[in-house]
């Protein structure tokens, strides 16, 4: 086990089945970028400190009630397969869904989630294109602007749901931007990779 994953499973508290799925993620993830430009190359060699982290922060902060997950802009699968990774364990009945619009990226969601055991989704499609996801909890990590974001929550999260998004050392720019179309319930939570960062937690969002 490496020091970093080490961390990891202390911060997390996950089992060694859980692990050994991250470090079969890690894997893929070094082989796949190869081809396709996954993740930024310098990143690569901190995998579990900066992508695992930043993931699995937020499903810590995510209602234990949600039934049904969807991540947008899933990408290189952050934070989507890490959700569905640690779901498996602490909460196997969440339906998680990764909707990722370029092809080839989904290709390799759905490889991950072939080879990982999981038993998440994958969408291909254009967020805005799609039917109604309905789900009870929303994720999308730089992804776009709040104001965009709250758009997509509007076509997929369920009343009463929750969504999630990471944000940066601009944060509080973008929620005063939302503000002046949108209102919202929010809820902040310091980032644990981002000094200057933060989670934005939002409900009862509504066009004003």
């Amino acid at each position: 086990m490496s020091g970093a994953s080490a961390q990891f499973q202390a911060k997390f508290d996950v089992s060694r089945e859980t692990l050994e799925r991250l470090q079969k993620l890690e894997a893929l993830l070094v082989k796949w970028n190869k081809a396709i430009n996954l993740v930024s190359a310098t990143t690569l060699s901190e995998i579990w400190s900066r992508h695992f982290v930043d993931s699995a922060q937020i499903f810590a902060l995510a209602p234990e009630t949600g039934r049904s997950w969807a991540d947008l802009g899933s990408g290189a699968g952050f934070p989507g397969l890490i959700i569905a990774i640690l779901a498996e364990e602490k909460r196997p009945n969440l339906s998680v869904t990764l909707v990722e619009s370029d092809h080839r990226k989904a290709a390799f969601l759905m490889t991950a989630i072939r080879e990982l055991g999981l038993s998440a989704r994958v969408e291909a499609e254009r967020i805005e294109e799609m039917s109604g996801l309905d789900c009870d909890v929303l994720s999308a990590r730089a992804l776009a602007p709040l104001p965009k974001l709250l758009g997509f929550s509007a076509l997929h999260l369920a009343k009463g749901g929750v969504a999630l998004f990471p944000k940066g050392a601009r944060w509080e720019e973008e929620v005063a931007s939302a503000r002046e179309s949108w209102s919202f319930d929010l809820e902040t939570w310091s980032s644990q990779t981002d000094p200057n960062g933060v989670i934005l937690k939002i409900t009862g969002a509504k066009r004003v």
